[in-house]
Formats: structure tokens, C-alpha cells, sequence
């Protein structure tokens, strides 16, 4: 946990004067693998990611923070990657969602919006023998269990 903060420290100090730059997570996994996924409200180029990598790693060099071999990997979360921020979603809002309900159901639809306690989607409720009609669905966040962005391909 204490290499986990120190590289949340490090990466936060290294996109302070880039407002548009946010972190994601960091991840220290038990077979020396350092993730740290970081993301912008357009997205990150890979310089970014390569600037931070550079800040990082030569700071943990410095400090000897991991005393053991280790691997750094720096990139923004992947596109089957379950959103974790409020920031996340905000990025994504006007885009296909499959949000997984603490329940264990699931709901699909256009992320309409965002705030602090839930989400909205515009869900499409078939009924037999009816057209299907979009309604609006308010989630609370404390419902979620994982929220993904649905990929199109049409």
C-alpha cells in the first residue's frame, strides 16, 4: 500500500499543471507489476503516458522505494475496462453502457448524464407486441456494481 501511494503521489505531482489529466488507479500486483492507469477528459497521448513513466520511475530509482524487481506500465484504462471515476463517466456520457445492478441485473442504454449519487440512461423497454420505447433510468451509484462502455461496430 505504501508504494501504491507513493506512485499516486508521484503521478499527481507529475499532471499538476495539466487539469485535463487525471489518475485512475494504481495497482502494485504480487508479481512485480506496477499498473498505473491514467486518463484525460479527451483522452491521453502516449507521451503523456511516457512522461509520467519517466517521472515515476526515476523517482522510485532515487527513493528505492520497491526493493525488488519491477515492472511499470503506464497507460489509460483499456476499452472493456469497468469505469471507476465520476470523471469517467462525464468522459463518456452520449455513449452505449451496460451497467451490472448490485441486485445482479443489468441495464443497457445511452449514458444521458452524471453527478455526484447516480447516473442517467436512456433505456430501450420492449414490451411484447409494442414498439420499443427509451426510458429514462436513474441509477444510484450505490446499485452498481460495474459499469462498461459497449463498443459499436456499425
Amino acid at each position: 500500500m505504501q508504494v501504491e501511494n507513493r506512485v499516486k503521489a508521484l503521478v499527481e505531482e507529475k499532471i499538476a499543471d495539466r487539469p485535463e489529466l487525471f489518475l485512475v488507479d494504481v495497482k502494485m500486483l504480487p508479481n512485480g507489476k506496477l499498473i498505473i492507469q491514467v486518463d484525460g477528459d479527451e483522452g491521453i497521448s502516449i507521451q503523456d503516458c511516457a512522461a509520467i513513466s519517466r517521472h515515476v520511475g526515476f523517482h522510485l530509482e532515487e527513493e528505492n522505494v520497491i526493493d525488488r524487481a519491477y515492472n511499470l506500465e503506464v497507460s489509460s484504462p483499456g476499452v472493456g475496462e469497468p469505469l471507476q471515476l465520476n470523471r469517467q463517466y462525464q468522459k463518456n456520457i452520449g455513449r452505449e453502457v451496460s451497467v451490472k445492478l448490485t441486485d445482479g441485473t443489468k441495464k443497457e442504454g445511452e449514458l444521458l448524464s452524471t453527478d455526484e449519487d447516480a447516473i442517467l440512461i436512456a433505456e430501450k423497454i420492449k414490451e411484447k407486441g409494442k414498439k420499443a420505447q427509451l426510458v429514462e433510468t436513474p441509477i444510484a451509484f450505490n446499485q452498481i456494481t460495474e459499469t462498461k462502455v459497449l463498443i459499436s461496430f456499425k
